[in-house]
Protein backbone atom coordinates (compact mmCIF):
# COMPACT_ATOMS: atom_id res chain seq x y z
CA UNK A 1 0.00 0.00 0.00
CA UNK A 2 2.95 2.27 0.45
CA UNK A 3 2.90 2.48 -3.41
CA UNK A 4 0.09 5.29 -2.78
CA UNK A 5 2.21 7.50 -0.75
CA UNK A 6 5.33 7.06 -3.08
CA UNK A 7 3.24 7.90 -6.09
CA UNK A 8 2.03 11.16 -4.38
CA UNK A 9 5.36 12.36 -3.55
CA UNK A 10 6.61 11.08 -7.11
CA UNK A 11 3.90 13.71 -8.49
CA UNK A 12 4.65 16.33 -5.89
CA UNK A 13 8.51 16.17 -7.38
CA UNK A 14 7.49 16.32 -10.67
CA UNK A 15 5.29 19.57 -10.19
CA UNK A 16 8.18 21.12 -8.74
CA UNK A 17 10.16 21.33 -11.87
CA UNK A 18 7.28 23.24 -13.27
CA UNK A 19 7.75 26.80 -13.51
CA UNK A 20 4.22 27.67 -14.03
CA UNK A 21 0.71 25.80 -13.54
CA UNK A 22 -1.35 25.40 -16.75
CA UNK A 23 -4.86 26.29 -15.29
CA UNK A 24 -6.39 27.72 -18.86
CA UNK A 25 -8.31 24.98 -19.17
CA UNK A 26 -9.77 25.11 -15.54
CA UNK A 27 -10.42 28.93 -15.87
CA UNK A 28 -11.98 28.77 -19.59
CA UNK A 29 -13.89 25.84 -18.49
CA UNK A 30 -15.75 27.86 -14.67
CA UNK A 31 -15.63 31.62 -16.24
CA UNK A 32 -18.75 33.30 -15.93
CA UNK A 33 -20.82 35.14 -18.73
CA UNK A 34 -19.90 38.60 -19.18
CA UNK A 35 -22.47 41.26 -18.52
CA UNK A 36 -23.26 43.47 -21.14
CA UNK A 37 -23.79 47.45 -20.30
CA UNK A 38 -24.23 48.71 -23.71
CA UNK A 39 -28.16 48.72 -23.66
CA UNK A 40 -31.13 48.03 -21.29
CA UNK A 41 -31.81 44.72 -22.75
CA UNK A 42 -28.38 43.55 -23.01
CA UNK A 43 -27.53 44.07 -19.74
CA UNK A 44 -30.64 42.44 -18.66
CA UNK A 45 -29.98 39.20 -21.05
CA UNK A 46 -26.55 38.94 -19.75
CA UNK A 47 -27.38 39.37 -15.91
CA UNK A 48 -30.01 36.62 -16.19
CA UNK A 49 -27.14 34.58 -18.26
CA UNK A 50 -25.09 35.09 -14.97
CA UNK A 51 -27.72 34.26 -13.01
CA UNK A 52 -28.37 30.62 -14.23
CA UNK A 53 -24.76 30.06 -14.92
CA UNK A 54 -24.69 30.33 -11.16
CA UNK A 55 -26.79 26.95 -10.47
CA UNK A 56 -24.37 24.92 -11.16
CA UNK A 57 -23.99 21.26 -9.58
CA UNK A 58 -20.83 21.93 -8.02
CA UNK A 59 -22.53 25.19 -6.43
CA UNK A 60 -25.69 23.44 -5.02
CA UNK A 61 -23.85 21.17 -3.36
CA UNK A 62 -21.30 23.71 -1.71
CA UNK A 63 -24.71 25.34 -0.55
CA UNK A 64 -25.75 22.78 0.86
CA UNK A 65 -22.73 21.33 3.08
CA UNK A 66 -22.39 25.40 3.97
CA UNK A 67 -25.67 24.55 5.47
CA UNK A 68 -25.30 20.95 7.03
CA UNK A 69 -22.07 22.43 8.86
CA UNK A 70 -24.31 25.53 9.60
CA UNK A 71 -27.10 22.91 11.25
CA UNK A 72 -24.26 20.67 13.22
CA UNK A 73 -23.33 23.95 14.83
CA UNK A 74 -26.89 24.72 15.93
CA UNK A 75 -27.01 20.86 17.25
CA UNK A 76 -23.65 21.57 19.47
CA UNK A 77 -24.85 24.33 21.17
CA UNK A 78 -27.91 23.19 22.14
CA UNK A 79 -26.66 19.98 23.31
CA UNK A 80 -23.76 21.69 24.94
CA UNK A 81 -26.55 24.15 26.82
CA UNK A 82 -28.57 21.03 27.74
CA UNK A 83 -25.63 19.05 29.44
CA UNK A 84 -24.68 22.38 31.20
CA UNK A 85 -28.14 22.48 33.05
CA UNK A 86 -27.79 18.75 33.67
CA UNK A 87 -24.68 19.69 35.53
CA UNK A 88 -21.95 18.55 33.68
CA UNK A 89 -20.16 21.04 32.57
CA UNK A 90 -16.47 19.94 30.94
CA UNK A 91 -15.68 21.71 27.62
CA UNK A 92 -12.86 19.78 27.18
CA UNK A 93 -13.21 16.33 27.83
CA UNK A 94 -16.26 16.88 25.66
CA UNK A 95 -14.08 17.17 22.47
CA UNK A 96 -12.12 14.93 23.28
CA UNK A 97 -14.71 12.49 21.95
CA UNK A 98 -14.85 14.10 18.24
CA UNK A 99 -11.41 13.90 18.04
CA UNK A 100 -10.70 10.72 19.49
CA UNK A 101 -13.71 8.99 17.31
CA UNK A 102 -11.95 11.45 14.02
CA UNK A 103 -8.54 9.39 14.86
CA UNK A 104 -10.20 5.69 15.09
CA UNK A 105 -12.12 6.34 12.06
CA UNK A 106 -9.68 7.93 9.64
CA UNK A 107 -6.20 6.84 10.93
CA UNK A 108 -6.52 2.85 9.97
CA UNK A 109 -8.06 3.90 6.88
CA UNK A 110 -5.01 6.11 6.04
CA UNK A 111 -2.73 3.43 7.29
CA UNK A 112 -4.42 1.01 4.85
CA UNK A 113 -4.04 3.65 2.07
CA UNK A 114 -0.18 4.41 2.73
CA UNK A 115 0.89 1.01 4.86
CA UNK A 116 1.96 1.00 7.58
CA UNK A 117 5.40 2.11 6.06
CA UNK A 118 4.21 4.63 4.08
CA UNK A 119 2.07 6.00 7.09
CA UNK A 120 5.35 6.16 9.15
CA UNK A 121 6.47 8.13 6.49
CA UNK A 122 4.16 10.98 6.68
CA UNK A 123 3.92 11.18 10.26
CA UNK A 124 7.35 11.76 10.07
CA UNK A 125 7.43 14.06 7.60
CA UNK A 126 4.00 16.03 8.07
CA UNK A 127 3.51 15.35 11.48
CA UNK A 128 4.85 18.76 13.09
CA UNK A 129 2.43 20.41 10.05
CA UNK A 130 -0.42 18.76 11.88
CA UNK A 131 0.58 18.93 15.39
CA UNK A 132 0.51 22.73 14.87
CA UNK A 133 -3.56 22.51 13.36
CA UNK A 134 -4.50 20.58 16.17
CA UNK A 135 -3.63 22.39 18.74
CA UNK A 136 -4.66 25.55 17.34
CA UNK A 137 -7.99 23.61 16.93
CA UNK A 138 -8.06 22.79 20.05
CA UNK A 139 -7.25 25.80 22.32
CA UNK A 140 -9.80 27.23 19.61
CA UNK A 141 -12.30 24.98 20.75
CA UNK A 142 -11.38 25.61 24.26
CA UNK A 143 -11.69 29.49 24.04
CA UNK A 144 -14.74 29.95 22.58
CA UNK A 145 -16.69 27.85 25.04
CA UNK A 146 -15.18 29.95 28.02
CA UNK A 147 -15.92 33.15 26.48
CA UNK A 148 -19.55 31.95 26.74
CA UNK A 149 -18.92 31.81 30.40
CA UNK A 150 -17.35 35.46 30.94
CA UNK A 151 -19.03 38.10 28.52
CA UNK A 152 -22.39 38.10 26.75
CA UNK A 153 -24.19 36.84 23.91
CA UNK A 154 -24.14 39.94 21.98
CA UNK A 155 -20.22 40.15 22.08
CA UNK A 156 -19.77 36.51 21.11
CA UNK A 157 -22.01 36.64 18.38
CA UNK A 158 -20.02 39.97 16.82
CA UNK A 159 -16.52 39.06 17.62
CA UNK A 160 -17.15 35.29 15.97
CA UNK A 161 -17.66 36.41 13.01
CA UNK A 162 -13.85 37.80 13.36
CA UNK A 163 -12.74 33.97 12.24
CA UNK A 164 -14.26 35.18 8.45
CA UNK A 165 -11.22 38.01 8.16
CA UNK A 166 -8.82 35.98 9.20
CA UNK A 167 -9.38 33.26 7.06
CA UNK A 168 -9.64 35.59 4.76
CA UNK A 169 -5.98 36.71 4.99
CA UNK A 170 -4.11 33.57 5.77
CA UNK A 171 -5.93 31.67 2.47
CA UNK A 172 -4.02 34.55 0.75
CA UNK A 173 -1.24 33.80 2.41
CA UNK A 174 -0.93 30.14 2.08
CA UNK A 175 -2.36 30.43 -1.86
CA UNK A 176 -2.23 34.06 -2.53
CA UNK A 177 -5.89 34.62 -3.36
CA UNK A 178 -7.33 37.22 -5.49
CA UNK A 179 -10.98 38.45 -3.79
CA UNK A 180 -12.87 39.99 -6.48
CA UNK A 181 -15.07 43.23 -4.87
CA UNK A 182 -18.22 40.57 -5.83
CA UNK A 183 -16.82 38.20 -3.13
CA UNK A 184 -16.13 41.30 -0.37
CA UNK A 185 -19.98 42.09 -1.35
CA UNK A 186 -20.99 38.91 -0.29
CA UNK A 187 -19.21 38.65 3.03
CA UNK A 188 -20.20 42.05 4.02
CA UNK A 189 -23.92 40.98 3.28
CA UNK A 190 -23.36 37.58 4.84
CA UNK A 191 -22.42 39.70 8.03
CA UNK A 192 -25.52 42.50 7.26
CA UNK A 193 -27.52 39.19 8.00
CA UNK A 194 -25.23 38.56 11.35
CA UNK A 195 -26.32 42.01 12.81
CA UNK A 196 -30.18 41.70 11.78
CA UNK A 197 -29.81 37.80 13.94
CA UNK A 198 -28.28 39.82 16.58
CA UNK A 199 -30.95 42.61 16.38
CA UNK A 200 -33.53 40.07 16.71
CA UNK A 201 -31.64 38.38 19.96
CA UNK A 202 -31.18 41.94 21.80
CA UNK A 203 -34.75 42.87 21.29
CA UNK A 204 -36.16 39.53 22.04
CA UNK A 205 -34.00 40.19 25.50
CA UNK A 206 -31.82 37.16 24.71
CA UNK A 207 -29.12 38.59 25.95
CA UNK A 208 -27.55 37.70 29.46
CA UNK A 209 -25.01 39.87 31.68
CA UNK A 210 -21.49 39.50 31.21
CA UNK A 211 -19.32 37.99 34.11
CA UNK A 212 -16.27 39.63 32.92
CA UNK A 213 -16.80 41.22 29.81
CA UNK A 214 -12.85 42.20 28.80
CA UNK A 215 -11.62 38.57 29.49
CA UNK A 216 -14.48 37.21 28.02
CA UNK A 217 -14.16 39.45 24.96
CA UNK A 218 -10.35 38.12 24.62
CA UNK A 219 -11.24 34.69 24.96
CA UNK A 220 -13.52 35.04 22.16
CA UNK A 221 -11.15 37.35 19.76
CA UNK A 222 -8.29 34.71 20.34
CA UNK A 223 -10.78 31.57 19.62
CA UNK A 224 -11.99 33.62 16.63
CA UNK A 225 -8.59 34.06 15.27
CA UNK A 226 -7.55 30.54 15.86
CA UNK A 227 -10.88 29.43 13.98
CA UNK A 228 -10.11 31.15 11.16
CA UNK A 229 -6.35 30.49 10.59
CA UNK A 230 -7.17 26.59 11.51
CA UNK A 231 -10.03 26.78 8.98
CA UNK A 232 -7.58 28.21 6.02
CA UNK A 233 -4.62 25.79 6.98
CA UNK A 234 -6.96 22.95 6.63
CA UNK A 235 -8.05 24.14 3.27
CA UNK A 236 -4.29 24.31 2.56
CA UNK A 237 -4.06 20.70 3.45
CA UNK A 238 -6.73 19.10 1.72
CA UNK A 239 -6.13 20.60 -1.39
CA UNK A 240 -2.32 19.08 -1.63
CA UNK A 241 -3.19 15.51 0.67
CA UNK A 242 -6.16 13.22 0.63
CA UNK A 243 -8.84 13.97 3.07
CA UNK A 244 -8.59 11.05 5.00
CA UNK A 245 -4.88 11.81 5.70
CA UNK A 246 -5.65 15.42 6.94
CA UNK A 247 -8.47 14.50 9.22
CA UNK A 248 -7.03 11.80 10.49
CA UNK A 249 -4.06 13.13 11.70
CA UNK A 250 -6.24 16.32 12.86
CA UNK A 251 -7.63 13.40 15.26
CA UNK A 252 -4.83 11.79 16.80
CA UNK A 253 -2.68 14.67 18.05
CA UNK A 254 -6.24 15.95 18.55
CA UNK A 255 -6.98 13.42 21.00
CA UNK A 256 -2.84 13.32 22.62
CA UNK A 257 -3.43 17.33 22.80
CA UNK A 258 -7.11 17.62 24.35
CA UNK A 259 -7.14 14.32 26.09
CA UNK A 260 -4.15 15.94 28.08
CA UNK A 261 -5.30 18.87 28.68
CA UNK A 262 -8.78 17.53 30.01
CA UNK A 263 -6.50 15.56 32.37
CA UNK A 264 -4.94 18.90 33.41
CA UNK A 265 -7.88 21.04 34.22
CA UNK A 266 -10.85 18.64 34.45
CA UNK A 267 -9.92 15.62 36.36
CA UNK A 268 -11.69 16.87 39.52
CA UNK A 269 -15.26 17.72 37.43
CA UNK A 270 -15.04 14.18 35.61
CA UNK A 271 -15.85 13.05 39.21
CA UNK A 272 -18.21 15.24 40.39
CA UNK A 273 -20.49 15.43 37.09
CA UNK A 274 -23.81 13.97 36.64
CA UNK A 275 -23.27 11.14 34.40
CA UNK A 276 -26.19 9.70 33.66
CA UNK A 277 -28.13 8.22 30.64
CA UNK A 278 -29.37 11.86 29.48
CA UNK A 279 -25.95 12.96 29.97
CA UNK A 280 -24.30 10.19 27.87
CA UNK A 281 -26.81 10.89 25.35
CA UNK A 282 -26.58 14.67 24.55
CA UNK A 283 -22.80 14.25 24.60
CA UNK A 284 -23.50 11.33 21.81
CA UNK A 285 -25.73 13.41 20.04
CA UNK A 286 -22.94 16.61 20.29
CA UNK A 287 -20.24 14.11 19.01
CA UNK A 288 -22.29 12.69 15.94
CA UNK A 289 -22.55 16.46 14.90
CA UNK A 290 -18.98 17.20 15.19
CA UNK A 291 -18.07 14.22 13.71
CA UNK A 292 -20.29 15.25 10.97
CA UNK A 293 -19.12 18.65 10.82
CA UNK A 294 -15.29 17.55 10.68
CA UNK A 295 -16.24 15.52 7.78
CA UNK A 296 -18.14 17.87 5.80
CA UNK A 297 -15.70 20.80 6.13
CA UNK A 298 -12.90 19.66 3.94
CA UNK A 299 -15.16 18.49 1.12
CA UNK A 300 -16.42 22.22 1.65
CA UNK A 301 -13.61 23.66 1.69
CA UNK A 302 -12.47 21.36 -2.01
CA UNK A 303 -15.96 22.19 -3.58
CA UNK A 304 -15.96 26.10 -2.87
CA UNK A 305 -13.34 27.46 0.14
CA UNK A 306 -13.16 27.85 3.82
CA UNK A 307 -14.07 31.34 3.48
CA UNK A 308 -17.39 30.12 2.34
CA UNK A 309 -17.71 27.22 4.44
CA UNK A 310 -16.81 30.61 7.37
CA UNK A 311 -19.89 32.70 5.81
CA UNK A 312 -22.37 30.08 5.64
CA UNK A 313 -21.80 29.18 9.43
CA UNK A 314 -23.90 32.44 9.99
CA UNK A 315 -26.95 31.04 8.90
CA UNK A 316 -26.94 28.86 12.48
CA UNK A 317 -28.62 31.36 14.35
CA UNK A 318 -31.60 30.87 12.02
CA UNK A 319 -31.56 26.79 12.84
CA UNK A 320 -31.54 27.89 16.66
CA UNK A 321 -34.44 29.63 16.38
CA UNK A 322 -35.82 26.46 14.95
CA UNK A 323 -34.51 24.12 17.48
CA UNK A 324 -35.69 27.11 20.31
CA UNK A 325 -39.41 26.53 18.84
CA UNK A 326 -39.66 22.92 19.80
CA UNK A 327 -37.33 22.43 22.48
CA UNK A 328 -37.19 25.39 24.49
CA UNK A 329 -40.96 27.19 23.12
CA UNK A 330 -39.14 30.15 21.96
CA UNK A 331 -41.35 32.84 20.23
CA UNK A 332 -40.22 33.48 16.60
CA UNK A 333 -39.66 36.90 15.88
CA UNK A 334 -40.14 38.11 12.53
CA UNK A 335 -36.51 40.24 12.38
CA UNK A 336 -35.15 36.04 12.05
CA UNK A 337 -36.40 35.43 8.89
CA UNK A 338 -35.44 38.19 6.43
CA UNK A 339 -31.73 38.15 8.48
CA UNK A 340 -31.60 34.29 7.13
CA UNK A 341 -32.79 35.33 3.45
CA UNK A 342 -30.32 38.32 3.63
CA UNK A 343 -27.29 35.24 4.72
CA UNK A 344 -28.84 32.78 1.54
CA UNK A 345 -28.06 36.33 -0.70
CA UNK A 346 -24.47 37.14 0.23
CA UNK A 347 -23.73 33.30 0.00
CA UNK A 348 -24.80 33.75 -3.56
CA UNK A 349 -23.30 36.77 -4.42
CA UNK A 350 -20.59 35.57 -3.50
CA UNK A 351 -19.99 33.23 -6.05
CA UNK A 352 -21.76 36.11 -8.46
CA UNK A 353 -18.52 36.87 -10.41
CA UNK A 354 -16.02 33.67 -9.47
CA UNK A 355 -17.86 30.01 -9.68
CA UNK A 356 -16.97 27.47 -6.65
CA UNK A 357 -14.09 26.36 -8.67
CA UNK A 358 -11.88 29.35 -9.13
CA UNK A 359 -12.24 29.58 -5.53
CA UNK A 360 -8.65 28.28 -5.33
CA UNK A 361 -7.57 29.75 -8.70
CA UNK A 362 -3.92 30.62 -8.44
CA UNK A 363 -2.35 34.03 -8.44
CA UNK A 364 0.42 33.65 -10.97
CA UNK A 365 2.53 35.10 -9.26
CA UNK A 366 2.28 32.90 -6.37
CA UNK A 367 5.16 30.91 -4.83
CA UNK A 368 5.87 27.79 -6.63
CA UNK A 369 5.11 25.70 -3.44
CA UNK A 370 1.77 27.33 -3.63
CA UNK A 371 1.95 26.30 -7.73
CA UNK A 372 2.66 22.44 -6.62
CA UNK A 373 -0.27 22.15 -3.99
CA UNK A 374 -2.68 23.69 -6.66
CA UNK A 375 -1.67 21.03 -9.43
CA UNK A 376 -1.91 18.52 -7.04
CA UNK A 377 -5.44 19.75 -6.27
CA UNK A 378 -6.30 19.13 -10.43
CA UNK A 379 -5.42 15.69 -10.25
Amino acid sequence: MSESLDYKRDFEDAASAHSVVDTSNLARDSVRPPIDYSSLPAFTSSSWARWKSIWTRRFVLSLLAGQVVSLCITVTNVTTTELVSRNWSLPTTQTWFLYFSLFIIYTPYTMYKYGLKGWGQMVCRDGWKYFILAACDVEGNFLVVKAYNYTDLLSCMLLDAWAIPVCLFFCWVYMRTKYHWTQVLGVLVCVGGLGMLVASDMLTDKNYPALSRGKGDAFMIVGATLYGFTNATEEFFVRRSPLYEVVGQLGMWGTLINGIQAASLEHVGMTTASWNSATIGFLAAYTAAMFILYTTAPLLYRMASSAFYNISLLTSDFYGLIFGLFLFHFSPYWLYFPAFCVVVTGLIIYFWHATPEEQGKLDPKAPAYVRRMHLDDQV
